[in-house]
């Protein structure tokens, strides 16, 4: 039998002060991160060579290491370099670092897959590298690169449940402490894991609808 008090007196209002937190990381870390892949993306399909090799290695590492393992070095063993951080801001660091190297993945794909008669003769106009760039370039690769940058989002929204391992303590960790405290571990994950859902169910509507507003007839579909 479905017990209403322990849902309404008890897991509810700690999932939603949970949810609260699990937000103010998602949509920076998102925002942040989107922003931080494409100046990443510009910098490895069109900057010097020396630029291209660093923003490579930096993806190569923040890519090929687990955001677990990130976490821990931000938050346990910077402190012994004398670089300390708050729960929240190790954890935010971690996800805006984390996500910008996947989402300049997606965004130097993109980039590199226009056309190159089309920067020859934006060139042959008169534009500046940059300004080819800027107008010509990343308008129809930002279009491109959308349905890989929203997955990631997505990827976003569910590995903020780690946050709660430097005790950042968003969704999963308000979760973690009521079913550890009240032993009655499958009622409160399923809820949890319903949360998540509701907000990915969300995500990918709005990253739908962002799709079909970028769309221009006549120029394939995205």
């Amino acid at each position: 039998m479905l017990d209403t008090v322990f849902f309404t007196n008890e897991l509810l209002p700690a999932l939603n002060k949970g949810l609260l937190v699990s937000l103010a990381l998602i949509i920076p870390a998102a925002s942040l991160g989107f922003a931080g892949g494409v100046a990443l993306g510009c910098a490895r399909a069109f900057g010097p060579r020396w630029l291209r090799r660093l923003g490579d290695g930096y993806t190569a590492l923040l890519r090929g290491v687990p955001l677990a393992i990130q976490l821990m070095m931000i938050y346990y063993a910077l402190p012994k370099l004398g670089i300390y951080f708050a729960p929240y801001g190790a954890a935010l660091t971690a996800f805006i670092l984390c996500t910008s190297a996947y989402q300049s993945e997606y965004v130097r794909g993109a980039l590199l897959s226009i056309r190159r008669g089309q920067i020859l003769a934006a060139q042959a106009l008169g534009f500046t590298p940059w300004q080819t760039v800027f107008w010509i370039v990343v308008p129809q690769a930002a279009r491109r690169a959308l349905p890989g940058c929203g997955n990631e989002i997505v990827y976003l929204i569910k590995y903020s449940s780690l946050a709660y391992l430097v005790t950042c303590m968003e969704l999963m960790g308000e979760g973690k402490v009521v079913a550890s405290d009240t032993f009655r571990f499958t009622e409160v994950f399923l809820t949890v894991g319903a949360y998540y859902l509701i907000m990915v169910t969300l995500a990918s509507w709005l990253l739908h609808w962002l799709e079909r507003r970028a769309h221009i007839p006549g120029f394939g579909t995205l």
